[in-house]
Order: C-alpha cells, then sequence, then structure tokens
C-alpha cells in the first residue's frame, strides 16, 4: 500500500507541474523515476521513452502506466495514471477559467510571454537528456571518445533526413530500430 501512495505521490508532483505538454515532463518523470525513488536506470528510462511515444496517447501517462506497471503491477499503473492525471485536470480547469475570464488583460499576456522561454528550457533539457544517453550511455556527456561512432552516424543520418526529406517520424524510427537490430544480430 506504501508504494502505491509513493507512485500516486510522484506523478502527482509530475502532473502538477508538466502543464505545457507531454514533453515538458519528460525530465520530471526522470527525477521521480530515476533519481529521487530509483525505480528505473537511465536506460530504461530511455527505453520507456521510447516505447511512451510510439504507443497512443500522452507520453505522460504511457511513462506513467509504464513505471507504474513496473513498480506495482496492474494497481501500480493505476495509481500511477491516477496520479498523473489528478493534478492536471484541477489545474488546467483553474487556468481555463482564468484565462477566458482575464484574457484581455496585458497581465496575463505578459505572465504567457515569460512562460515560453521555461517550456522551451525544459523540451530542450528532456532532449539533451535523451542525446546523452544515447550516444555516451549517461545521463551527463563524456569524453568524445567515448561516443558510440554508430549510434552517432545513425543519429545524424536521421537528422540529415529529417530536416531535408521531412519523412514521417515513424519511418525513421523504424529504420533505426532495424538498423540496430542488424548490428546487434551481427
Amino acid at each position: 500500500m506504501a508504494i502505491l501512495i509513493k507512485l500516486f505521490w510522484s506523478f502527482c508532483h509530475v502532473g502538477l507541474f508538466s502543464i505545457g505538454g507531454g514533453y515538458v515532463a519528460i525530465p520530471l518523470v526522470q527525477e521521480q523515476a530515476v533519481t529521487i525513488n530509483g525505480w528505473l536506470t537511465m536506460s530504461q528510462f530511455t527505453d520507456l521513452l521510447t516505447i511512451s511515444e510510439m504507443t497512443p496517447g500522452p507520453i505522460t501517462l504511457n511513462a506513467a502506466t509504464f513505471v507504474g506497471t513496473r513498480v506495482a503491477g496492474l494497481p501500480g499503473a493505476i495509481t500511477a495514471t491516477l496520479g498523473a492525471i489528478f493534478p492536471s485536470c484541477i489545474v488546467a480547469s483553474i487556468l481555463a477559467y482564468v484565462y477566458y475570464k482575464y484574457r484581455t488583460l496585458s497581465v496575463m499576456q505578459g505572465v504567457l510571454s515569460f512562460l515560453r522561454p521555461a517550456i522551451t528550457a525544459l523540451i530542450a533539457s528532456a532532449g539533451l537528456s535523451l542525446i546523452f544517453t544515447a550516444l555516451w550511455g549517461a545521463s551527463s556527456p563524456g569524453p568524445l571518445s567515448a561516443i558510440n561512432p554508430v549510434k552517432l552516424a545513425l543519429f545524424l543520418i536521421s537528422l540529415l533526413v529529417l530536416r531535408l526529406k521531412k519523412p514521417n517520424p515513424i519511418f525513421i524510427m523504424l529504420g533505426c530500430g532495424i538498423c540496430g537490430a542488424a548490428m546487434y544480430f551481427l
């Protein structure tokens, strides 16, 4: 029972402070699941993000469900998911009411202009964390000689193809997955 309360409370924190979308929640989920509670390793967290992005639904809820299942089975999945949803629903309802009531005030526009850089920084932090884990296998960069050259090549080729050809990112993920599986079995 104590673990369910801890799961609910941890994902309440994520739900409460991840207003702005699923990518904003990634560093918060990482903090709760990897750093504070030690429920996942950084490698498992990277796998969690991959699965959460590939499965239908919001990333935060998919991540909460995955962590909850890993920690306490089906009751953990339900508890963590409810924890992630509960504060978000309350905060979003309050913010919607305040925004629609006061949206024409210049103070409201000023507050929104100050929030945009913070949300951008959280998304950039999540992206850098993923890049560090993919290239160095750690949550922070190491020496350049420690970069896996195959992973670096896949990353650069994928980035180049995405920027120049603009295909569906699912095809890029499938291609990288096939290349990774081929290299693993060879």
